[in-house]
């Protein structure tokens, strides 16, 4: 009986053992999988995968302290998440019928919370400020590319903006009201849609060259006439018009834009101690961009991507300079195409106080997460000096030294900017109520989350 008894021990003690092995393995080839972060990052940053099962989503913001809204390209659908238990809610906030060939669909989305706008008003007078005595909920902003009304009615595809009330009670977008119609065509490709608030409490929408090179907004001297462009759009929140301050607002024409000769950009966003504004910008085979967008910017589109110095143009002579213009060269740029996406602030100290108010910025060719830190003055970027360290068992970034003609050239100098690998096609980055760093998966339709294990 008790040999039985120790047989019967020794296999179950056997069977506990393999099953364990079994899950223990299963978790370790899930751990190899998904986002890494690079070498020379803090051991106690984490990649978490908040929530997963999104179709194409586009871009994101948190509507509240725990709840975020996101778009789907192709459905036109804006869903809502929780970022406390990453729950995908089954029904959607809103819907709306868009045309999605191509980069055609539900591009951008944008919050203006009442604390912003009641701040606005209470700091100076302007016109655009909401009375601190208004109860209104926040407003959500969206852009996308509007299909036919229905399958009889032949129209043109035109990318509109649209405010709609949030309606906590039942987690909804209500009482609809147009902002901005802007073209589509020829397109299909290059059709911009990234919108953010800024912290003067006006909407900047940027809008790509839409395939067309054929403008005076995209620097052809005897092109077309300003036609919504190849621009960033600054504009009142509640009508679409014009900001007051705009760099060209007594222009014919011109009065809506911040700046132009924008090729496509798929991320804007403000420096939270500044108050200036970046933008990311895609190249045709080269030299994707960040730039420092002041008012007037003029990109250099069609005529110069990347440093001018690395194009075979005298740049005054070649742009059309529009009166209050001026062109500079981008703050970085990538010599390789990388299909850079959006850019972000970290404005937060969780991951760790040198990361605080610099830079994040996402590409899709190749699923990296790349980091900068901004410069004292906050007018540029900012690279060390180390040497290439050749010992393989180190965990230092390759030299940065090469980097500072602010062009990464090769694969040794996109290295030392690379924060993080295979978040797949990135389209949004966040700094989370939480203080923690959302990334937004095109395909793969997960959020993803880096947190400070220590925290």
């Amino acid at each position: 009986m008790t040999s039985i008894i120790l047989i019967s021990i020794v296999i179950l003690a056997t069977v506990i053992t393999l099953l364990f092995v079994f899950i223990f393995g299963i978790i370790i080839k899930s751990g190899e999988g998904g986002p890494k972060l690079s070498n020379p990052v803090k051991q106690f940053l984490k990649v978490e995968t908040v929530t997963d099962g999104l179709s194409l989503p586009t871009s994101m913001e948190f509507i509240d302290n725990t709840n975020i809204l996101v778009i789907e390209k192709d459905q036109g659908t804006v869903r809502l998440v929780s970022s406390v238990n990453g729950t995908l809610e089954e029904k959607p906030v809103l819907k709306v019928k868009v045309e999605n060939v191509a980069e055609r669909g539900l591009l951008g989305v944008a919050i203006l919370k009442e604390d912003l706008r009641n701040n606005k008003h209470a700091n100076n007078n302007s016109t655009n400020a909401v009375p601190a005595n208004n109860e209104s909920k926040p407003r959500v902003f969206l852009y996308f590319t509007e299909g036919s009304i229905n399958e009889n009615m032949q129209q043109s595809p035109r990318n509109k903006v649209f405010s709609y009330e949030w309606n906590k009670q039942n987690n909804s977008l209500i009482n609809s009201n147009l902002i901005l119609d802007l073209p589509a065509e020829p397109g299909p490709y290059h059709q911009g849609g990234k919108l953010k608030i800024g912290p003067d409490g006006n909407l900047y929408v940027a809008i790509g060259d839409l395939n067309t090179v054929m403008g005076q907004l995209q620097n052809q001297k005897n092109g077309t006439e300003p036609n919504n462009s190849s621009a960033i759009l600054k504009v009142n929140p509640d009508n679409g018009l014009p900001a007051d301050d705009n760099p060209f607002v007594n222009i014919d024409g011109l009065s809506r834009y911040y700046a132009y000769g924008i090729r496509n950009s798929f991320g804007i966003d403000f420096d939270p101690l500044t108050g200036n504004l970046w933008d990311t910008e895609n190249g045709e085979d080269s030299y994707d961009e960040i730039n420092i967008v002041d008012p007037g910017f003029n990109s250099g589109w069609a005529k110069v991507m990347g440093p001018a110095s690395r194009n075979n143009i005298t740049q005054q002579e070649s742009l059309v300079v529009f009166p209050g213009s001026s062109y500079s060269d981008p703050a970085f740029s990538w010599k390789e195409q990388v299909g850079i996406t959006d850019i972000e602030f970290f404005n937060s100290t969780r991951l760790g106080t040198e990361y605080a108010n610099n830079i994040f910025v996402g590409d899709i060719n190749n699923g990296n997460l790349y980091y900068f830190e901004v410069n004292d003055n906050r007018t540029g970027l900012n690279f060390g000096t180390t040497v290439k360290n050749e010992n393989k068992d180190d965990n230092k970034r390759y030299t940065q030294i090469g980097l500072q003609d602010l062009v990464a050239d090769n694969k040794d100098e996109l290295s030392a900017i690379t924060f993080g690998t295979d978040f797949g096609r990135i389209t949004d980055i966040e700094t989370g109520p939480d203080g923690f760093l959302y990334i937004l998966s095109y395909e793969e339709g997960k959020i993803y989350r880096i947190i400070n294990e220590k925290w």
